[in-house]
């Protein structure tokens, strides 16, 4: 089973995926007529506050029709007036969280995110009409389709679906959360953050319903001096944590939805823009957006209204369920692989310094059959070649040179299901 090239349940998760539900929960949300962090929250039909406990009943419905299976609630910080100029008056931001708790490693957890705040143009007005259906109700309802889908399983790691809150006023509920998972001792095998996943014409021209793009950065923010210096000598500026991250789904991907394009982009997120990934980036966490390739920024941030002869404005219309639902089985095939997926390795070390061979040494895993090292070409973005070593914890590779590749480890468990791949941290000789 360890060398299985696909697995049944995966396909089945990809076939669960209901287009319909996702356009019924998108509609859902931009009905809240605005969804922006500062605005209100004591309303039943309109405003943050209502859909914040919408988004919460949704994840309680799911839990109960699983008998309990996942543990819903609130998350808070108070952010004080004026700690930016999005932050106009005191608020609470409050994320929604469900966990699907993992059977062998509770407190380990792979992450999918969707943001629930939206804005217009001006990102301080609170109380004019902003649906976000695509930026970001799509999201927020892929996070919970996958969470009603990905109920029926039992994993060995556990599974966040979070509803973030105050992205448009700074990224305040990604940070909020990844200080909390810090707080907790929560072990984060990374995140997945969807930031518009509705949209398939850009303003480029192009339509299309199969590409996408995964952002991830380089490297960790949080990287000592040491590790920088190293890796002048040893390699390793584009072999991160978020990046091994972006290439586990590139590759799960290419495996279980080949109709699907993913575009792997060397960069933390749009240029010069940011994420609710990159708190947990910040916290020295694994995360990656996945998103449209396409925007049409006449879409997004936009005061509703018609100029010029073009209609602006984030409104139902222009959101593609069908599209949605791809993605968000993009993101559940790759939540199930990874909680089904035994940990990393955690040291990784390599040799063969002037040496016709590589040579590896790796800390043994819990629930590994096996392991797999992987090596490409330095210029190659993807791991394109890779051997099953079984279940030893060092291995040579006889006549590949140490100089022309670069390597990782992969720890593989009973049903196949992999780790992220771990680049060499250390050397020996």
């Amino acid at each position: 089973m360890a060398n299985a090239q696909t697995d049944q349940r995966l396909y089945s998760i990809i076939d669960s995926i209901s287009a319909e539900r996702i356009a019924s929960d998108v509609a859902t949300l931009a009905n809240f007529g605005t969804r922006h962090t500062l605005s209100d929250t004591l309303s039943k039909t309109r405003g943050i506050g209502a859909a914040r406990r919408w988004i919460k009943s949704e994840f309680e419905k799911t839990a109960k029709a699983c008998a309990g299976c996942l543990e819903v609630s609130y998350q808070k910080n108070l952010v004080p007036k004026g700690d930016n100029d999005r932050i106009t008056k005191d608020v609470w931001v409050v994320n929604v969280l469900a966990v699907k708790r993992g059977t062998k490693y509770p407190n380990r957890y792979i992450i999918m995110s969707g943001d629930i705040d939206s804005r217009v143009s001006d990102p301080n007005d609170h109380t004019s009409d902003a649906p976000g259906a695509n930026d970001n109700a799509s999201g927020m309802a892929g996070t919970l389709e996958a969470a009603r889908v990905l109920s029926q399983y039992e994993f060995e790691n556990s599974i966040l679906f979070l509803g973030l809150s105050g992205e448009e006023q700074g990224l305040y509920g990604g940070k909020g959360l990844a200080a909390h998972a810090k707080e907790q001792g929560w072990e984060i095998i990374g995140i997945f953050n969807n930031d518009m996943i509705g949209n398939i014409t850009g303003v480029d021209g192009i339509t299309s319903n199969t590409d996408f793009r995964i952002f991830s950065e380089p490297v960790p923010p949080t990287e000592t001096e040491k590790q920088r210096n190293a890796r002048r000598f040893y390699g390793g500026e584009v072999d991160g944590i978020s990046r091994q991250l972006a290439r586990y789904v590139y590759k799960n991907v290419r495996t279980y939805m080949p109709e699907m394009h993913p575009m792997l982009v060397y960069r933390l997120d749009r240029f010069g823009r940011g994420g609710h990934h990159r708190p947990f980036n910040d916290a020295g966490y694994a995360g990656i957006r996945i998103m449209e390739a396409h925007e049409n920024y006449t879409q997004q941030h936009q005061d509703i209204r018609t100029e010029g002869g073009i209609a602006y404005g984030d409104v139902l219309e222009h959101v593609n369920f069908e599209y949605a639902r791809k993605l968000t089985a993009v993101n559940a095939i790759n939540l199930a692989s990874l909680a089904w997926a035994p940990p990393a390795p955690t040291s990784v070390s390599i040799g063969g310094i002037v040496e016709p061979s590589a040579k590896f040494q790796w800390s043994p895993v819990d629930g590994a059959v096996g392991y797999k090292i992987y090596w490409r070409d330095t210029t190659s973005p993807t791991w394109d070649n890779s051997r099953f070593v079984g279940n030893l914890t060092e291995y040579t590779l006889d006549g590949i040179v140490i100089d022309n590749y670069f390597f990782g480890i992969s720890a593989v468990g009973k049903d196949g299901f992999e780790s992220p791949v771990v680049f060499p941290n250390a050397i020996f000789r």
